[in-house]
């Protein structure tokens, strides 16, 4: 993986699996993640986001999370249509 770029949801999994794999076969986890090119501090998070989970249900999970996020920004786009109509119509402009 080249620095800088972030690995998708489906590769974060193979790559805690291949780390996985490593450790069990008695390697540490500084040397399996220096194997795997990714430093300790990211597949300890990695490890918390995705533990466990299978790389249909990562992916599944960041699909979610694009959806969430702009249905986030469809409710603050209305919500902020909605408080400038109220002032228009109270006319308060």
């Amino acid at each position: 993986m080249k620095r800088g770029q972030r690995p998708s949801a489906e590769q974060v999994v193979l790559m805690l699996r291949q780390i996985e794999v490593q450790t069990a076969q008695g390697k540490s986890i500084a040397v399996a993640c220096k194997e795997a090119d990714v430093s300790e501090q990211s597949y300890y998070r990695w490890r918390k986001e995705y533990g466990g989970l299978k790389v249909d249900q990562a992916k599944k999970m960041k699909d979610l999370e694009r959806e969430k996020a702009r249905l986030r920004r469809l409710v603050a786009d209305l919500s902020l249509e909605k408080q400038v109509l109220a002032d228009v119509a109270s006319g308060n402009l």
